[in-house]
């Protein structure tokens, strides 16, 4: 069975909290504490669940480049020049 073939409904609670299914808090490894990231589409809220299964896939991924200096640098460097401008444009 897929991730998509079988629908499932839940209830909002007065406070906004939902209770998501347990069979799909087990597809996804949802457990007690565990963060979504809360998107609004144009079909309706999704909620992306940021497992540590996730994160142990995607740890080190945007890091560093190959061969380069690690990503935070070239950020740091990206947020110095787009002030510099900001600056420049409002004198």
């Amino acid at each position: 069975m897929s991730v998509i073939d079988k629908t499932e409904t839940a209830r909002f609670t007065t406070k906004g909290q939902v209770v998501i299914p347990l069979r799909l808090r087990k597809q996804f490894e949802i457990e007690d504490g565990t963060k979504v990231v809360v998107q609004a589409t144009p079909e309706g809220i999704l909620l992306k669940p940021v497992t540590a299964a996730l994160i142990k896939r995607g740890r080190g991924i945007v890091t560093r480049r190959p061969g380069g200096r690690p990503l935070a640098e070239d950020w740091a460097e990206h947020r110095r020049q787009e002030r510099e401008l900001e600056e420049r444009h409002a004198r």
